[in-house]
């Protein structure tokens, strides 16, 4: 499974024999006594973590299945490795922060200097995030590499923003992030929103255009002073606003991939994948967030 988050492409769980198999499904059944995974309109089953998928569904449950032989990944799996890695975020963000804090000066100096740590550990954290994308099974020391140099440059960014443009913004934009978050869950569980193909490419044709976002750094880095406008005003809310939508949306893909996952018996060692990817939307959602409030604040 490659993480849903804007950022990264997806890559497909795996079966239990190490093949690749898709987990953007369709919406399951709803027929009573349908088979997990079968297709609606009659058509074969689409379970892809059994060696066959054409098999009958009681051969679903083969020894060939990873949860025959306890090793497919649970929910547990995932709460476990995703909060291992999240909290490898908080708390290098917090060190980073207090430390910067303590060590950096309040001036044009300790700006510098802080910006300077959180681009490098931004380029460090992007580029074995890149790694593990492209890799077929998922990395425990890249993915925990990965939350730590993020959890860095987080820490600086919350702690500058804090600190030199907008005090209390980071707890709001904490909270503004749990809200979503446990809003997405909710509407997901409920069924308000269904995860389809059709879903999944209107998301991703939508973060494409979010790449108006990189122009508008290009632009600001060659000196055109505030960009295309997207870093304050209106349209700078506007486009946050929107950034946290399109993170709510890929948090929904997310949990459906978590869902399915489960559902196909994908191996334990998945749920690194699933913990990649929730971690990544999340700091998507907390840096939209951030730009937001930062925004609404510096206007007051």
């Amino acid at each position: 499974m490659r993480s849903s988050n804007p950022a990264f492409s997806r890559r497909r769980f795996r079966r239990g024999d190490g093949s690749a198999g898709s987990a953007v499904r369709q919406p399951q059944p709803t027929a009573v006594g349908a088979a997990p995974g079968a297709d609606p309109f009659g058509a074969a089953p689409a379970n892809p973590y059994v060696t066959n998928p054409f098999a009958e569904p009681a051969a679903w449950d083969s020894k060939a299945d990873a949860r025959t032989a306890g090793t497919a990944m649970t929910i547990d799996d995932v709460v476990v490795r995703t909060a291992a890695t999240l909290g490898t975020v908080v708390l290098t963000a917090v060190l980073t922060a207090v430390l910067s804090w303590v060590l950096l000066p309040v001036d044009s100096t300790g700006i510098a200097s802080s910006y300077g740590i959180a681009v490098g550990a931004a380029l460090v954290a992007f580029a074995l995030s890149m790694i593990q994308a492209f890799r077929r099974t998922p990395s425990p020391a890249l993915i925990l590499g990965y939350a730590a140099f993020e959890g860095v440059f987080l820490g600086v960014v919350s702690s500058a923003t804090s600190t030199w443009i907008s005090p209390g913004v980071v707890v709001q934009a904490v909270l503004g992030t749990m809200a979503v978050s446990a809003g997405v869950l909710i509407a997901y569980k409920r069924r308000w929103i269904r995860v389809t193909q059709r879903f999944f490419g209107f998301v991703t044709a939508a973060a494409t255009g979010f790449l108006l976002l990189v122009a508008d750094a290009l632009f600001s880095a060659f000196g055109a002073d505030d960009g295309l406008g997207f870093s304050s005003g209106g349209l700078g809310v506007l486009f946050g606003v929107i950034g946290i939508a399109l993170g709510a949306a890929f948090l929904a893909l997310d949990f459906k991939q978590v869902e399915d996952g489960i559902a196909y018996g994908a191996p334990r060692e998945d749920s690194w994948f699933a913990a990649f990817g929730l971690v990544t939307t999340l700091v998507w959602i907390y840096l939209e967030a951030l730009r937001v409030l930062s925004i609404l604040q510096s206007d007051d």
